[in-house]
């Protein structure tokens, strides 16, 4: 079965750095190498960004950010840009549409209600909240109109069996490992720890700089801190940071400054305190070759496999003594271990099972219309 002409559907918008859009870009750049028509659909009308993808960008809508799991989301309510949306995968005339999140409101939704295309849905979010639970009743309704559907976790499987009742397969988040060595490995004279990702309260970054603080007040081998991202705790770790040239704020970055950044320092760290289904990033920075420091929740363990130094989650001494611990047992082994671990969550092998799910989605269309 040929499927030639894919809708992939973020309801975040790209113009925010996330897991999600990160997913639903590289996909685009993985599908469309394989010669496939790919238009992705997103909020966001005022970007004019470009963006590293041959695939067509819609992007509809006011962005606006809204609380969800701990975070902000940064979805369109409109219900006009959503009709846009469908009109416009309408005419399209897609083979399948793939729909990130596709509970999340509200690009997706008039186009998931119709059903006139085979539907495949990816689940990304783990752990419940107020708008899963106030939603259900709808939530039940969208679920019968997905084909096929996936989760990037048990985690995630488990929360979307919770609030919809849909099963669904398990598979992973997948990202490009040969474009995380293209650029040469330099290291600086000193330790460099880095942090990428939103600045929320969640992501655990004022224990990073704590614990970098405490250590380099005690130690004669003081240790660097960059931290890559936006958010609205920028301002609070700022000035939790106190001016210390040891800790530098980058703002956001783009996906190749951050892979360029993964090759230059010695550890990511990644001290979340909950709300993480899979830590994608931890094994991106495998795949660099470089040290990770994790704390150690639920979605951060599995998905590190043994290869990452986990510390008790929101505690600075036990962060320390991580960091300390991964520095000292650095070795070229270790390294090449962790990495070629990595390197089984290609973007290339999703896809692969990801064209099987699309297949699937469409035979189930067939029999259901």
């Amino acid at each position: 079965m040929s499927v030639e002409r894919v809708v992939l559907v973020s309801p975040y918008a790209l113009s925010v750095f996330g897991g999600v859009q990160e997913q639903v870009l590289a996909m685009s750049r993985v599908l469309t190498s394989r010669g496939r028509d790919v238009l992705i659909v997103a909020p966001d009308g005022r970007d004019i960004t470009h963006y590293d993808t041959p695939a067509a960008i819609l992007r509809l809508g006011v962005r606006l950010s809204l609380p969800a799991n701990g975070s902000k989301a940064p979805l369109a309510l409109s219900p006009l840009a959503a009709l846009r949306a469908k009109a416009a995968i309408d005419a399209f005339n897609p083979d399948v549409v793939h729909f990130h999140e596709p509970f999340a409101p509200l690009l997706s939704w008039p186009t998931l209600f119709a059903h006139r295309h085979p539907a495949v849905g990816t689940f990304h979010r783990s752990g419940g909240g107020p708008a899963v639970h106030y939603t259900k009743v709808v939530l039940r309704r969208l679920a019968p109109r997905l084909d096929a559907a996936v989760s990037v976790s048990d985690a995630a499987a488990a929360t979307l069996l919770d609030a919809s009742g849909l099963v669904s397969d398990v598979l992973f988040n997948g990202f490009e490992t040969e474009r995380f060595v293209a650029t040469p490995r330099e290291r600086a004279h000193n330790k460099v720890l880095f942090f990428v990702g939103r600045l929320e309260e969640r992501k655990g970054v004022a224990f990073a700089i704590h614990a970098l603080r405490e250590h380099n007040a005690r130690s004669d081998d003081p240790w660097q801190l960059v931290i890559a991202g936006e958010g609205p705790e920028r301002v609070r770790l700022e000035a939790l940071a106190a001016r210390d040239d040891n800790i530098v704020f980058l703002g956001r970055v783009s996906d190749e400054e951050k892979r360029a950044w993964l090759r230059r320092v010695d550890v990511l760290i990644a001290p979340s305190t909950r709300g993480e289904s899979f830590g994608l990033v931890l094994l991106e920075a495998m795949a660099s070759e470089t040290l990770v420091v994790a704390s150690d929740i639920e979605g951060y363990a599995d998905a590190t496999g043994g290869h990452a130094t986990l510390f008790r989650a929101g505690d600075v001494s036990s962060l320390i003594d991580a960091v300390t611990r991964a520095l000292a047992s650095e070795s070229e082994e270790r390294v090449s271990a962790a990495r070629r671990y990595a390197e089984r969550w290609s973007m290339t092998s999703l896809m692969d099972a990801y064209d099987d799910r699309y297949d699937d989605a469409v035979r189930q269309f067939q029999l259901t219309k």
